[in-house]
C-alpha cells in the first residue's frame, strides 16, 4: 500500500503514524524504518508520537499482517489467502458465492460450524430468508413494516443494532457562500431531521446533532446541536454578508449516482431548503468511482455523503474528516483551535481526558457548522431462531467462530 506506484489514497491516513511510512510514500526510501520483525511471532512497530488511537487503528484490515510468501506468489494471491483466522477461504465465485471453511489450526476459539456461505447475488434476500435458503438477512425499508409487526412471524427474529456511521451534508469552504458561518448555520437549522427520519426513513436511522455516533467512545449525550428553527435560519441569512437569499450565488450539491435519480433523503432535504429558506439547490451526480476518489476536486458548493467507522475511536471521525489538510476532509475545512484540540486529544495518555478533549473538539465543530449532521445508521437484521451466537457489532462485524446451529 505504501509503494508510491500504487498511488494509494488511504495509506497515509491509516499508516502515516508509523515512522518511515511517509518517506516511502514520497519515494525517498524503499523500507519502512518503523516496522521490524523480531521473531516468527513478533512484529515491532514504532510510531512518530504516543498516539492514543493507534492501537484502535491496528484493528482495521489496513494494519493486518499477511504472509509475505503468499503475496509474492504473484497474480491475484488474495483468492487463495494464507490467513490465521478461525476460517479459511474454501470457495469464491465472483459476484455469486463465497464459502468459508472452519480452520482447525486456529490458535483461538475454534468455530462451531464447519462452513459459512455468503450468497452475493443469489436472489431477493428477504424471499430467500422466508423460503429457508438463507439463515440471516439484512432488512431494507421496503420490508420494515413487515418485520416490525409484533403480531407477524418475523418480529421475534429481528435484531436492531446501532451502527457506527454518520451521514452529513458537507460544505465547500473554499468558495462562497458557505465560507460564511451564518449561511452554514442557516442551512443547518432549516432541516427538520426528526420529520425526515420518521417519514423518509421510517425510523430506520437516528437523527444526528453531532458527529460521533452512539456507541462510539466519546459519544456526548449532552452535546448542543443546531436545532431546527426556520425563523432563526432566516435571521441568520439576513445577518450574513448576503443579507437576502436573492443575493446568494447559485448553489449545487454533489452526490453519488447516475441517471438523474437521487435518493429520497436528499430530495426531501432540498425540498426543506426550498420551502423554509426560499433557496433552490441544484443537484450534480458523479459516478460512484469518481465520487469516492475525486470528490475533493469535483465538489460543488455542498456534497451529500456518509462515513462508517473503520475502527472504534473518535479520531476516525473527527481527525480524518475535519482536521486541516486531512485526505478525507473533502470540504477543506480548517480551524486552528480545533486542530490544536485534536492534536492534544491524540497524544493525551489518559483515556478519559483524551475523550473529553475530543468532545470539546466535536462541540466546536458543531457550533462552527463544519458540516450539517443528518443521521446515524442502524442495522436491521433477521436471524433464524436456531442460529445461536450471531451478534452483530456496531461496526457491522460478527464473530463467526461463536455462531452455532442448534435445531430441535
Amino acid at each position: 500500500a505504501c509503494d508510491p506506484d500504487t498511488r494509494s489514497l488511504t495509506a497515509d491516513t491509516y499508516l502515516g503514524d508509523i515512522v518511515g511510512v511517509r518517506e516511502v510514500l514520497a519515494g525517498k526510501t524503499k523500507e519502512i524504518s518503523g516496522v521490524r520483525v523480531i521473531g516468527d511471532y513478533t512484529l515491532e512497530v514504532t510510531i512518530d508520537a504516543p498516539k492514543s488511537y493507534f492501537l484502535s487503528k491496528l484493528t482495521y484490515p489496513t494494519a493486518f499482517v499477511v504472509d509475505k510468501a503468499n503475496v509474492e506468489s504473484g497474480g491475484e494471491w488474495w483468492r487463495q489467502p494464507n490467513g490465521t483466522g478461525p476460517f479459511k477461504l474454501r470457495q469464491w465465485d465472483e459476484n455469486s458465492l463465497l464459502v468459508l471453511e472452519k480452520n482447525d489450526l486456529y490458535y483461538g476459539k475454534l468455530a462451531k460450524v464447519n462452513f459459512v456461505a455468503f450468497y452475493l447475488w443469489g436472489g431477493v434476500p428477504m424471499n430467500m430468508y422466508e423460503t429457508g435458503k438463507i439463515d440471516v438477512t439484512g432488512i431494507y425499508i421496503d420490508y420494515i413494516d413487515k418485520v416490525t409487526d409484533k403480531a407477524g412471524p418475523f418480529y421475534e427474529e429481528l435484531q436492531v443494532v446501532p451502527e457506527l456511521s454518520f451521514y452529513y451534508i458537507g460544505f465547500n469552504f473554499s468558495q462562497p457562500p458557505f465560507d460564511d458561518i451564518n449561511i452554514r448555520r442557516a442551512f443547518s437549522q432549516a432541516i427538520d431531521k426528526d420529520k425526515l427520519v420518521s417519514l423518509v426513513f421510517r425510523g430506520m436511522v437516528q437523527p444526528a446533532d453531532g458527529i460521533l455516533p452512539p456507541g462510539m467512545p466519546g459519544f456526548n449525550e449532552d452535546l448542543a446541536g443546531l436545532n431546527y428553527d426556520v425563523t432563526e435560519a432566516r435571521e441568520l441569512i439576513q445577518a450574513s454578508k448576503y443579507g437576502d437569499v436573492s443575493n446568494l450565488p447559485p448553489i449545487t450539491i454533489t452526490t453519488m449516482g447516475w441517471g438523474g435519480l437521487i435518493s429520497q433523503g436528499l430530495e426531501a432535504i432540498i425540498s426543506e431548503w426550498r420551502n423554509n429558506l426560499g433557496v433552490e439547490v441544484k443537484v450534480r451526480q458523479l459516478e460512484p468511482e469518481r465520487f469516492l476518489y475525486h470528490l475533493r476536486q469535483e465538489k460543488d458548493e455542498m456534497f451529500y455523503i456518509g462515513w462508517v467507522a473503520d475502527y472504534p475511536h473518535p479520531q476516525n471521525f473527527l481527525d480524518i474528516l475535519f482536521q486541516s489538510g486531512a485526505d478525507n476532509n473533502y470540504g477543506e475545512y480548517s480551524h486552528p483551535e480545533i486542530d490544536a484540540l485534536l492534536e492534544m486529544a491524540g497524544v493525551e495518555p489518559d483515556y478519559d481526558s483524551s475523550l473529553a478533549l475530543y468532545q470539546q473538539a466535536e462541540q466546536k465543530l458543531v457550533e462552527d457548522a463544519a458540516c450539517l449532521p443528518l443521521w446515524f445508521g442502524k442495522n436491521h437484521i433477521l436471524v433464524k431462531p436456531y442460529v445461536k451466537g450471531y451478534n452483530l457489532s456496531p461496526q457491522g462485524l460478527v464473530m463467526l467462530n461463536s455462531v452455532s446451529i442448534e435445531r430441535d
